[in-house]
């Protein structure tokens, strides 16, 4: 079995650091500099995934960083919601529209793009298992399952699949094509969308409503 190709994570990483790093935030749970160490080290053990196909260790440190990463991610997102929300609600008089607009793009790509990792590992034991030929339980139903006549013989999802699931998660607040079946899917898509909400509906829109007229 063929491993997928990591460069589309790994670009995945790149955007949402450079998003951290570029974008102004209020607050952040941890320093920039330890997004960079580990998008640093992520990338290099993606590196070593690709030129190391016949090694299992590689991807298993993939899969426990990205979910460590992931962890990180949503811990220090929290805390940044419900600063900028504090701002709005308690000193609308110091909010600023460029910064609000600025912070909440940067929240909603890196969800989309964090949740679209994390489902790529954690559904069917990632992509380590899928060539280890290992058998797990799926996490997500992929409309291809249900018409195999359509579909090539060895198909699988790859993180294009999963980052489509993390984009409609983000943007319908609800399952689209593809559906859950566990309960941490479940419950992984709906921290989704309430990021992704509070962003839309409350920063983005005192954004716009603090805009120069």
């Amino acid at each position: 079995m063929h491993d997928e190709p990591r460069w589309p994570p790994a670009l995945a990483i790149l955007v949402v650091l450079f998003l951290l790093v570029v974008f102004p935030h209020h607050i952040r749970v941890m320093p920039v500099w330890v997004f960079r160490v580990a998008a640093l080290a992520m990338l290099g053990v993606m590196a070593a995934v690709t030129l190391t196909p016949a090694h299992t260790l590689w991807r298993r440190i993939e899969r426990l960083l990205i979910m460590l990463l992931a962890v990180a991610y949503v811990a220090n997102t929290i805390v940044e919601l419900v600063e900028l929300i504090g701002v709005i609600t308690l000193h609308p008089a110091k909010s600023n529209a460029f910064a609000l607009l600025s912070s909440s793009v940067a929240i909603w790509v890196a969800n989309v793009l964090t949740f679209s990792m994390l489902y790529w590992q954690l559904d069917r034991g990632g992509p380590s298992a899928w060539v280890s030929q290992v058998r797990v339980t799926p996490d997500w139903l992929f409309p291809q399952v249900g018409i195999p006549e359509d579909v090539p013989p060895d198909w699988r999802p790859l993180f294009f699949d999963y980052l489509f699931l993390g984009y409609n998660t983000a943007t319908a607040f609800s399952p689209t094509d593809v559906l859950p079946l566990t309960h941490r899917a479940k419950l992984l898509m709906m921290l989704e969308s309430t990021i992704s909400l509070l962003t839309l509906v409350i920063i983005v829109s005192r954004a716009i409503n603090v805009l120069p007229s």
